[in-house]
């Protein structure tokens, strides 16, 4: 019989178990998960250029939203990777963490009140989010898979001594 009581259970297993190991992320993306997320980027980004370069605005507009574009692309991708490592136990500072969520909030924000106050047709409105939330899905899942082939590869190459 086991008589341990709450107070003996908690206090066991709060001394650490030499056998725990750090969490690890071992799932290598399959080729076809890759080539979709490249994919999506491409097709979202090249959709985004080639609707503001046929766009009816001036060339200041069409810096504006290229530029939001370029920001909110950094922006996910930064965003994702302090993410991974924060998840990982990597050291990261919490002021760049914020700063990721802010620049990603702002660049969709900036999107927002651009296409609001935009002398554009509603679909054309519509398709300037779809391809611009398409390129920063995809941007994230891109970022994704480069970090989870590159932990596999570093795997290999360490297991292999």
């Amino acid at each position: 019989m086991n008589y341990q009581t709450a107070t003996s259970k908690t206090q066991a297993s709060s001394i650490p178990n030499k056998k725990e190991k750090k969490k690890e992320f071992d799932a290598t993306p399959t080729p076809a998960f890759v080539g979709a997320s490249w994919s999506a980027l491409f097709i979202g980004f090249i959709s985004y250029c080639v609707g503001l370069w046929n766009a009816d605005m001036l060339l200041n507009e069409k810096g504006y939203y290229f530029t939001i574009l370029l920001f909110g692309l950094f922006s996910v991708i930064s965003l994702q990777k302090v993410v991974r490592d924060k998840l990982e136990g990597l050291p990261i500072t919490e002021i760049y963490h914020s700063l990721s969520w802010f620049t990603t909030a702002t660049s969709i924000v900036l999107l927002i009140v651009g296409l609001w106050n935009a002398d554009l047709l509603l679909s054309e409105k519509g398709f300037y989010g779809m391809a611009f939330t398409l390129s920063m899905f995809s941007a994230i899942a891109v970022q994704k898979n480069t970090r989870d082939n590159q932990f596999s590869k570093d795997k290999t190459k360490n297991s292999s001594f």
